[in-house]
């Protein structure tokens, strides 16, 4: 049986499942390495963000089975039933992979050198971040973010928003801000001009995908966006350091 909520207490709810479940996911995936045999050490490294990611998606897939019985709704967690929209997220996705790389490279690209990175162009390396940003992260982010918090927010806060000619909940409005704001720690890692960066363009893309889950009815295009974008964003990188080696 549905519970009416207002809409306030469904953007508190959002808000607070927003930010609950990525810093439970983290407070979590240490101890979920020691219960595994596993040094998991918080922060930017493969095994930590494997295990922080797929605990999200956990979290978030167990959210939902919550909210079809608060917000009964579909939550796109199947393919889509009619236009796909993946060719417009597959080309989307390359587009950004070449804006990601251009305000989060800019120092190295107006200097002429290449990236530094915190680790050896092994094939292990190479592999598990193209699969890590090429596959895993798309699922592990737009299921929780998307398929999750969009659904939920725009079942029990309807409204729309209109610019031109395309038209969209204003939920996924809301919750692309929110996913912008998720990655707000680089302000206190980068340049604050390339953090700025990273903010306006994540935003854009979480406008992106919440427009591909409304208009197919799927999160499939919008993982495939994600997938894309941060899996050519590291082969772009990882050329450009082999090239310069």
């Amino acid at each position: 049986m549905s519970v009416r909520i207002p809409w306030q207490a469904g953007l508190a709810i959002t808000i607070g499942a927003g930010a609950g479940v990525p810093l439970l996911a983290v407070a979590a995936a240490p101890l979920c390495g020691r219960l595994l045999g596993l040094d998991i050490q918080n922060g930017f490294n493969l095994p930590y963000l494997f295990v922080q990611h797929g605990l999200q998606l956990l979290f978030a897939l167990l959210l939902i089975v919550l909210a079809r019985r608060m917000a009964p709704a579909d939550y796109g967690l199947h393919w889509p039933r009619g236009k796909t929209y993946i060719p417009q997220a597959a080309m989307w996705g390359a587009i950004f992979a070449v804006v990601m790389t251009l305000i989060g490279f800019a120092p190295e690209i107006f200097a002429g050198h290449s990236p530094q990175l915190d680790y050896k162009l092994t094939t292990g390396n190479v592999t598990g971040w193209l699969f890590f940003e090429g596959v895993y992260v798309g699922p592990t982010e737009e299921i929780p973010f998307r398929a999750l918090l969009v659904t939920f927010l725009a079942t029990v806060m309807p409204g729309r928003v209109r610019v031109g000619a395309y038209e969209m909940n204003k939920a996924g409005v809301i919750v692309a801000f929110m996913f912008a704001l998720s990655h707000i720690t680089s302000f206190w890692t980068d340049w604050w001009p390339l953090a700025l960066g990273q903010q306006a363009y994540a935003f854009a893309l979480g406008v992106l995908y919440a427009y591909w889950l409304e208009k197919s009815g799927s999160v499939v295009a919008p993982i495939i966006g994600h997938n894309v974008g941060d899996g050519l964003a590291y082969v772009i990188m990882f050329v450009w350091v082999w090239l310069a080696a």
